[in-house]
């Protein structure tokens, strides 16, 4: 079904803003599409050498959450072994991927497009299966866990070519604005207000990465083909963000600081991207 194009009810004075200055990472144009869009694509910015060490890092987590999923009988939530599996925190066991999140490319795109002081917030493994029995609905990244500031960054690398045939994203342009919207939880996942119909689809070649807001409305189709889709999504919040959580009465617990030192690193501190250790 489609979802009143609804506001989340904790997002009660959200305000769409950009650092006032210039890009020195991205291009002008690049950032104007993303303040226009809520999401630009940046061609060939990982190099294949890169792309096979972060496939190679990734291949072990991916392992595990399948395993895991087959012992529950193959689906919880948004991942199951018919859909996409889904492994998070890779980042904390590999030096490769410690290293990929830090990436001047990646940091650098954070400081032009959230300010000064930017850490890591989430990474996540996303493979997607061959003739796939369900899509990703339509959600924003912040719809999932409720952050405030509610605009942080998800950078989705493709690992192999993404085709609207095999689940490429597919984003709500100009609907980042609205800060986040109302999610309803199904078996499959959380829904926000979407419309295939009127979306953009974003097709990639292995190497490009699709920048966009964590208040972007975006969905995967299916996968109808016999390979299995591949990304690396790493995300990027304000360096001062806190989680939010529904309650026992609905209303939001306690924010909870993200400051977990083993995988929210620091990448931009006082407008300078931080070194690896």
């Amino acid at each position: 079904m489609t979802r009143l194009r609804e506001r989340h009810p904790w997002n009660t004075d959200f305000r769409w803003a950009l650092p006032d200055r210039e890009p020195t990472t991205i291009t002008p144009q690049q950032r104007e599409q993303f303040d226009r869009d809520g999401f630009f694509v940046l061609r060939d910015a990982v190099d294949p050498a890169t792309i096979a060490e972060v496939e190679a890092a990734c291949a072990e987590g991916v392992a595990a959450a399948s395993g895991f999923l087959e012992a529950i009988g193959g689906r919880i939530s948004v991942a199951g072994l018919d859909t996409q599996v889904v492994a998070p925190h890779l980042v904390v066991g590999s030096e490769a991927l410690q290293r990929f999140c830090r990436d001047p490319l990646l940091a650098g795109t954070c400081r032009d497009l959230m300010g000064d002081d930017v850490r890591l917030y989430w990474e996540q493994a996303v493979y997607k299966a061959p003739h796939g029995a369900e899509p990703v609905l339509w959600h924003q990244d912040n719809g999932y866990t409720f952050i405030e500031p509610q605009d942080y960054l998800t950078f989705w690398v493709s690992l192999t070519d993404a085709t609207p045939e095999n689940g490429c994203v597919s984003v709500m342009p100009g609907a980042h604005r609205d800060g986040t919207l109302a999610h309803a939880e199904t078996p499959i996942g959380f829904e926000c207000w979407g419309d295939h119909d009127t979306a953009v689809d974003v097709p990639t070649a292995a190497g490009d990465i699709v920048v966009f807001s964590s208040l972007s409305p975006h969905a995967t189709r299916v996968n109808t083909t016999g390979e299995v889709r591949k990304a690396y999504i790493v995300q990027y919040c304000h360096s001062d963000a806190v989680a939010y959580v529904r309650g026992e009465s609905g209303a939001a617990g306690a924010p909870t600081p993200q400051t977990d030192p083993r995988r929210q690193f620091e990448v931009v501190r006082d407008g300078a991207l931080v070194p690896p250790p």
